[in-house]
């Protein structure tokens, strides 16, 4: 196993670089800063295995391994046969290999792929494949050819719990960051009033819990050289349930959507700290104990349905929640600031949009109501 540090790159959902690059730094990454698009910083292979299974906020995470410029195909064919595959790669593990180019005398990408992976099963007779366990990726900007590995494999917001999903769910790593930015740490409950199949109130219980997001799934890396399982248990032994006394909760008016939301808090291992319950926005009452958090994913126009009901179904929870949730705070994530203005809720200075399937979603948050 290579013990001289290189770039672990973390990719993030646009617009959520900050609170990723804040986990990072927090888990004792301490170097970690954010760049286009993610967020980076040096370590070695430990630290990969560690990176995937505790944060929440990365979509995948990539080991740097190469990096040389290139101006054209035969060039890069010969630099990339030079690359020690053998230190990264298994020969008896299939390769997939993805090209992309940018502003570059090599503008094909699929030629780039080609001449990569001829270079990987040339040099180290590892099997070239579409669908292979192991992903090599290939960035060619301003000439400058970039290779790295996919460490992570499926995309990290597939934790391995959630088989049942609404329309148009919220990702887990997306959902773990809007909690991250209001401020929430475990400490406090939380109520999604339209929870769909209840990835808030999973993710925060699990966050209360200590359970770390990548505790029950699979990895890319698991199928690298550089892998030893006893190592790796030995990550994922570290980390210990803390009990929680918090109590996080869902409602939504769809029974479907709450019998997947118990589902899912069963698989996830966290069915005893979160409470589920059919029920209307305008019947929504705050459960017994101390404030928290109210936080809400509605539907916008342009994700399910039309704009005009939407309005009176924002209007009515911005009601509710100034009337009877006293010294709860509020985050509305929504495409359309118009439907965040028909809650008359006041919001605080605004975060970067944030890229959500193709559109861009806003975090509004209030203070304490």
């Amino acid at each position: 196993m290579t013990t001289a540090p290189f770039e672990i790159f973390l990719v993030a959902t646009p617009g959520l670089e900050a609170p990723l690059c804040e986990e990072a730094r927090a888990a004792g990454f301490a170097d970690a800063k954010v760049v286009d698009g993610g967020v980076r910083f040096d370590g070695g292979w430990p630290d990969v295995w560690r990176a995937n299974l505790a944060l929440r906020g990365a979509t995948r995470i990539l080991a740097r391994i190469a990096s040389f410029r290139a101006m054209h195909l035969a060039q890069l064919d010969k630099r990339a046969r030079k690359v020690n595959w053998a230190e990264f790669l298994r020969p008896d593990v299939s390769v997939q290999v993805e090209a992309a180019c940018k502003r570059s005398r090599i503008y094909h990408a699929g030629a780039a792929a080609q001449r990569v992976a001829t270079a990987i099963a040339e040099t180290l007779g590892a099997p070239i494949a579409e669908e292979a366990e192991v992903r090599v990726m290939v960035r060619i900007e301003d000439d400058l050819v970039t290779i790295s590995i996919d460490t992570t494999g499926a995309s990290l917001h597939k934790r391995g719990f959630k088989e049942a999903v609404s329309k148009a769910p919220m990702r887990e790593t997306m959902a773990a960051m809007f909690l991250r930015q209001c401020g929430f740490s475990g400490t406090e409950p939380v109520l999604d009033p339209m929870c769909g199949s209840g990835t808030f109130p999973i993710e925060a219980a699990e966050i209360a819990l200590g359970l770390l997001p990548g505790r029950e799934r699979g990895f890319a890396f698991q199928h690298l050289p550089s892998f030893d399982a006893k190592a790796w248990d030995k990550t994922k032994g570290v980390a210990k349930v803390q009990p929680t006394m918090q109590r996080f909760y869902g409602s939504d008016r769809d029974a479907g959507a709450i019998r997947m939301a118990e589902e899912n808090a069963v698989r996830a291992g966290v069915a005893a700290a979160t409470q589920f319950s059919q029920g209307n926005i305008e019947d929504l009452t705050p459960p017994e104990g101390p404030p928290g958090l109210v936080i809400v994913n509605p539907p916008y126009g342009s994700r399910i349905g039309s704009k005009g009901p939407l309005i009176s179904v924002h209007r009515t929870l911005g009601t509710v929640l100034k009337t009877r949730f006293a010294g709860w705070r509020v985050a509305i994530i929504t495409a359309d600031k118009q439907l965040a203005q028909a809650t008359g809720l006041s919001f605080e200075p605004m975060l970067p949009p944030v890229l959500h399937g193709g559109i861009r979603v806003a975090l509004y948050r209030t203070g304490v109501l």
